[in-house]
């Protein structure tokens, strides 16, 4: 390794100099080294720091030219290329130059990217977010037993002590992406199953998903009941609130239980959808029910609270319920969310 390692400074042209640093890799791939020597190699052929970072570990690893852990503050990247895997950004490599770049140091790290999503591929579970659909249903199903998931979730290389929270997503933006966002610093895979996106991770923050989600996430220790949790709340999700937790749910869950055609036979739902199609009354209903407050309900619509009170009187009357009364306004919410439900 030491002969092949020809210093960046020495080399008499470009091409030449490029074709050293491909056959300096091409050996170091051959002799299967680990990300560390990879970084160690890579600082010693451009004489300065040498990074390498993978986004799944949550930290750097930086070696210096001599070899040993960089011991000086970490420097803006002079040179930076990404580590890509299954077409997925799984990490980033650099180089910390004090100048400016050197000319090969692109073809540097761009050789440093390859052999490095070499190395994570080879040992150990990939660290891509998106993984084989069938892996993640062996996990999620309730048909698979315990050591066929125990086994799956090896595979996808979460730890055995540690618990997988399960959520179901449907999403415009790539499901790798919301994964992604959702938890960058731990362990996390995405799959689809059929219509709906999977998202397996060891932590998951209702905040962290972006805008355009709609997601529901269970709440069971056993990934197979999450997963139905996570279904039956990701049915409960909407425009305004786009991410539902099944425990936040409480009762309200057993509306998912109701059979689609009681549903429909039911008077105050069949009312809601008569006036499903006027958007602004269905808005209206919706931000009262949640808000329980008409001077809440005008502040959030930003509206005068007298024209949320007409609005209300008109949806009353049309509903044949009277929204200012406590029952009324439990009939209203449990009618709203019902007719919510249905598939249509």
């Amino acid at each position: 390794m030491e002969a092949l390692a020809i210093r960046l400074s020495q080399l008499d042209s470009h091409v030449e100099g490029a074709i050293r640093v491909v056959m300096f890799y091409d050996t170091l791939m051959r002799r299967r080294v680990d990300l560390p020597a990879l970084a160690r190699a890579s600082a010693g052929l451009a004489e300065c720091v040498a990074g390498i970072r993978l986004h799944s570990a949550g930290r750097a690893m930086r070696l210096s030219p001599d070899g040993r852990e960089a011991a000086t503050p970490a420097r803006p990247a002079s040179t930076r290329v990404p580590i890509t895997l299954d077409e997925e950004e799984i990490g980033a490599v650099w180089l910390e130059r004090p100048g400016p770049p050197g000319s090969l140091d692109e073809v540097l790290l761009d050789r440093l990217a390859i052999a490095a999503a070499a190395v994570v591929e080879r040992y150990g579970p990939a660290r891509t977010t998106m993984a084989d659909p069938a892996l993640v249903e062996l996990v999620v199903s309730c048909d698979s037993d315990e050591a066929a998931r125990a086994r799956a979730l090896r595979l996808l290389g979460f730890a055995a002590e540690l618990p997988v929270r399960v959520a179901a997503v449907r999403s415009r933006l790539p499901l790798d992406q919301v994964a992604g966002l959702l938890c960058p610093d731990r362990p996390v895979k995405a799959a689809p199953l059929g219509d709906v996106g999977v998202i397996l991770s060891t932590t998951m923050d209702p905040a962290r998903f972006p805008a355009g989600v709609r997601a529901g996430i269970g709440a069971a220790a056993s990934p197979d009941r999450s997963w139905r949790e996570a279904r039956t709340a990701l049915r409960f999700a909407t425009p305004r609130q786009p991410v539902v937790r099944y425990d936040g749910l409480g009762a309200l869950a057993l509306l998912a239980q109701v059979p689609q055609d009681a549903a429909r036979d039911n008077s105050d739902v069949a009312a809601i959808a008569r006036i499903a199609g006027n958007p602004a009354d269905l808005e209206t209903l919706d931000t009262y029910c949640a808000t329980g407050s008409l001077r809440r309900a005008a502040e959030r619509l930003h509206l005068h609270h007298s024209s949320v009170a007409r609005r209300l009187e008109q949806i009353g009357r049309a509903l044949g319920i009277e929204l200012t009364e406590p029952t009324g306004l439990i009939r209203a919410r449990l009618a709203l969310t019902a007719w919510q439900l249905l598939d249509e």
